[in-house]
């Protein structure tokens, strides 16, 4: 093979026409890129069986034709002329590079033209030669190296063997974004060149490799993809300028993904070793992990706490052996030597002069020889420091090395500020939130009540869901579940506002539709009250039902809420067929209650919509319906009349699989009592002043009865202001009611809804006095309307009863 020598020239390697074949060890040509078609024109079809010799411009007969003896022999680096079709001739350079295992040579080509003079030919030639840091690597098409460039051993980068992968040497997630591109360049046919890499040794987390990569594929003589050839140069450390940038650039890559601050801290160590040290870690001042704002900084190191360190395992802290610890965090090595907003750099010299060479073995990495301190600092507070370590054969660092933690720090400051605040607001909403729930468990004598709350992402959420159990008088209860519209302190607040205006209209002993109507008035306020260029939704959905535990019937209403499921002991849990109204605010439509009996030991489930929206593998479910029906299958399954209540909500979490659910959930159950027959006692008396006295004596005798006596004087004359005052004020029929379940309740109804007052007699009057006798001989009092009139009410407590008015037993 007739060439001109170029000694130790040089191959001119540029974004374009390198051309790269592959022949074995008698100069049959196995692999030909695309590039290696462009350069000649001739495609792998063509080429690939026959001798690299046929290409040249001088052999005889072209492609097929057999080499000459001189021709068969080739160099290892050269200018020759090539054929190139249609027709012509193409003058390049090249250079042969010998292949591990079976033997063989990569040979690398270009058009001589790129080449502008014979010393930049000598230079970029002898770069590829393997002397300067080159490193080619032949994979399959399964990317498995099948022979690499004979390079000495441990010249620079990972060491590839034939039959193994990246993912041997580099560990994983390094690996898999390399083979990544090359598997690219394997389906494109598209090069990459110059592509930077950071490798981390899979063997040695200490390790790192940055290397420029290019990447062309290969292709067998039916042109057919056949495997990629790889050309690594060893990146070194950038230069100042571009050092700075890579670095601070990949800080803002690759921290701040996350809003929790130990997680950030962790990335940002993450960025530093190895690679820009050989370890590193953050202190942070305590309050900044409990989302507070840190207070101004003193320079004493005090309140630092040990956040992150990398890599895994970094030897942080006083071993058992060297007694009491004295300096407790790397971070405060540099605050205390360094200037507000400035790094220092530290040679282990310097550290034991200014701490004592015992106190530096005890706390810092083993060999340490160099430490870099940068203070994080954000709006003008010190959140903590950054410490980068060296060891062993690594450089010193210097004030450039400290300039660059600087920047790198100045950028991780600002991610760990983001999440400080997002702490702060998570944890203020968190509990907000929780101070506005009610107690998980309650106790009445219309029912007992358990709740579950879980906030969505484990927490990361706290949104504006919420259940509620409101005891009324006459033995009735009030149970609620609501949801509001998004997440964080604007829907805690908004759910706290909703839930106080639904205990106070709850006061007003409102039917259930009527209640959901005033709400949604509110909710129309609070939404036109709202910043107009705000982003906030003011929206929510709920169900409200009042169990009386008298006449053993529930009547509920829904604003666009989920219905409850009901459970009845033996039997399989229905769900409630109730309509539902529009949610809040949207207006337009009336509300409809619906009435269900309830009879002692049947269940209740209200709940949020977040407990029905995914399946078991949290999968968002299309149908809400599905879930509502698979949670009633689940109450069916775990319930047990024997079991608390609490206990059952959270057995109903798990048989659902719900871990970690995407919006917040909230569970109520509620088991309903009933007052006995036998406790109550009821009269009709005709609209005439005679009434009074029957009234009394009615009551007289059921009091004596139930063994009540010393409670007759004061509920004979509480009975005789309310009938007198029906009978001159309201209209028939007149009802009484008396109700012994704990305490003692004394009812009287009448056709009116005309709204009883209680005022102050003067001395003179004769009258006007009924109400403030009945309000200062009972504990309380009160009034409430229904369809056919109103009902007025008073309740005193029984002696030696539970103030409750459980039953005991």
């Amino acid at each position: 093979m007739t060439v001109s020598s170029l000694g130790d020239g040089a191959l001119p390697i540029g974004d374009e026409g390198l051309a790269a074949v592959v022949v074995d060890s008698r100069g049959t040509v196995l692999r030909w890129t695309a590039t290696a078609q462009m350069l000649t024109g001739f495609t792998a079809g063509e080429i690939c069986g026959r001798h690299v010799t046929e290409l040249l411009a001088g052999s005889n007969g072209g492609p097929g034709a057999a080499p000459s003896a001189e021709q068969a022999v080739i160099p290892a680096s050269g200018r020759v002329p090539l054929r190139h079709r249609p027709g012509g001739t193409v003058d390049t350079v090249f250079r042969a590079t010998p292949m591990d295992g079976p033997g063989g040579s990569l040979i690398l080509a270009a058009s001589a033209r790129q080449v502008t003079g014979r010393e930049q030919e000598v230079a970029l030639f002898d770069a590829v030669s393997g002397n300067r840091g080159i490193r080619i690597a032949l994979h399959d098409a399964d990317l498995a190296v099948v022979q690499t460039g004979a390079t000495p051993d441990g010249a620079f980068g990972p060491q590839l063997l034939p039959g193994s992968r990246l993912g041997d040497v580099a560990v994983a997630e390094d690996a898999e974004r390399v083979e990544r591109l090359l598997r690219h360049v394997l389906h494109t046919g598209v090069p990459i060149m110059r592509n930077k890499e950071r490798l981390t040794s899979r063997h040695d987390p200490r390790r790192e490799w940055v290397l420029c990569w290019s990447a062309l594929r290969l292709e067998d003589e039916q042109g057919r993809p056949a495997g990629v050839a790889s050309v690594f140069v060893d990146g070194g450390r950038p230069p100042g300028p571009e050092r700075l940038t890579d670095l601070v650039r990949e800080t803002a890559e690759r921290v701040g993904d996350s809003l929790d601050v130990p997680r950030t801290a962790q990335e940002l160590v993450g960025v530093l070793a190895p690679g820009f040290a050989d370890a590193a870690a953050v202190d942070l001042v305590q309050a900044v992990l409990v989302g507070e704002e840190p207070p101004r900084w003193t320079g004493d190191g005090e309140g630092l706490r040990g956040v992150a360190t990398a890599p895994a395992g970094a030897p942080w802290g006083p071993r058992p052996d060297q007694g009491d610890p004295v300096l407790r965090h790397p971070g405060y090595l540099g605050l205390r030597h360094g200037r507000y907003g400035e790094a220092v750099s530290l040679t282990r010299d310097e550290v034991a002069a200014a701490l004592g060479a015992r106190m530096a073995d005890a706390v810092f990495p083993d060999g340490f020889h160099s430490v870099a301190v940068a203070p994080i600092a954000a709006r003008g507070l010190v959140l903590g420091a950054v410490s980068a370590w060296r060891v062993g054969p690594s450089e010193p660092f210097t004030a450039d090395d400290a300039a660059l933690l600087q920047a790198a720090a100045a950028r991780g400051a600002l991610a760990l500020d983001n999440a400080r605040r997002y702490t702060h607001e998570h944890r203020a909403a968190g509990v907000l939130q929780q101070r506005l729930l009610p107690p998980s468990t309650t106790d009445t004598p219309a029912a007992e009540t358990a709740g579950v709350y879980l906030p969505a992402g484990r927490g990361a959420a706290v949104g504006g869901d919420w259940f509620d159990a409101i005891p009324l008088p006459s033995f009735r209860l009030a149970l609620v579940a609501g949801d509001v519209v998004g997440h964080g302190i604007q829907a805690s607040a908004t759910m706290g506002r909703l839930r106080t205006a639904i205990q106070t209209l709850a006061d007003l002993e409102l039917d259930p539709e009527e209640l959901l109507t005033r709400v949604g008035d509110l909710v129309q306020r609070l939404a036109h009250e709202s910043e107009p260029h705000s982003h906030d939704v003011v929206g929510a959905t709920c169900l409200y039902a009042i169990h009386d535990a008298v006449t053993r019937r529930c009547t509920m209403a829904s604003a666009g809420h989920p219905p409850p499921v009901l459970l009845r002991p033996g039997k399989e849990a229905e769900i409630v067929d109730v309509s539902q109204g529009p949610p809040f605010p949207v207006a337009g439509a009336p509300y409809e209650s619906a009435t269900i009996g309830l009879e002692p030991g049947d269940v209740l489930a209200l709940y949020t919509d977040g407990l029905i929206e995914q399946d078991a593998q949290g999968r968002l479910l299309a149908d809400l319906g599905e879930g509502t029906r698979r949670l009633a299958a689940a109450l069916t399954s775990v319930y047990d009349p024997d079991r608390p209540l609490a206990e059952t909500g959270r057995a109903i979490i798990a048989e659902l699989g719900i871990d970690a659910p995407h919006d917040d959930v909230a569970l109520m159950l509620a088991r309903a009592r009933a007052v006995s027959e036998d406790s109550m006692a009821s009269w009709d008396f005709a609209a005439d002043l005679e009434a009074v006295a029957h009234a009394r004596e009615a009551t007289a005798r059921q009091l004596a009865d139930w063994g009540l006596e010393d409670l007759a004087f004061t509920t004979e004359l509480i009975v005789s202001e309310l009938v007198t005052n029906a009978v001159r004020h309201a209209r028939p029929p007149i009802g009484l009611r008396l109700i012994k379940n704990g305490v003692l309740v004394c009812e009287v109804c009448d056709a009116s809804p005309t709204q009883p007052r209680m005022r102050r007699a003067r001395t003179t009057d004769e009258g006007g006095r009924g109400l403030f006798i009945v309000a200062q001989l009972s504990s309380r009092w009160g009034c409430r309307y229904g369809r056919d009139g109103k009902t007025i009410w008073a309740e005193q407590p029984i002696p030696d009863e539970p103030e409750d008015g459980i039953p005991s037993g």
